[in-house]
């Protein structure tokens, strides 16, 4: 048997903000984005060079969707973004007005910042010491 995971859902406020965010502040490439109704669209972006597993920008359908935009997680971190250069990406993400919360530290499984996505949830910048 092989699996694998293709997307990930993020609850999102509006397409096109989300959209403008991963794309310019984050490089990412947008894969997809098909419109499907008068209110919905199937969204899709992925960081640079990624051949695997894309983020599903999916827009908040009703309130209880809403409450969880920015905070999917309970205040954890969400994602993993994998670099092969830390301090490369964290200042080119830094000049593109990402916020960090956490500044780049050596740990003993790599390097590692915490940044959050504009509504808030929280990523891990990692550049992995077995890469």
């Amino acid at each position: 048997m092989q699996q694998h995971i293709a997307h990930l859902t993020l609850v999102v406020k509006d397409y096109d903000e989300a959209i403008a965010f991963y794309t310019r502040q984050l490089s990412f490439t947008l894969v997809e984005d098909t419109v499907l109704s008068d209110t919905k669209r199937w969204v899709r972006v992925a960081p640079p060079g990624s051949n695997g597993c894309c983020l599903l920008l999916a827009k908040a359908a009703d309130e209880a969707q809403e409450s969880r935009i920015g905070n999917q997680t309970g205040g954890r971190v969400f994602l993993f973004l994998y670099t092969d250069d830390l301090e490369r990406d964290y200042r080119q993400m830094k000049e593109k007005g990402v916020t960090f919360v956490r500044e780049p530290v050596t740990e003993a499984y790599g390097k590692v910042a915490v940044f959050q996505d504009l509504y808030g949830n929280l990523w891990d910048l990692l550049e992995p010491t077995n890469k």
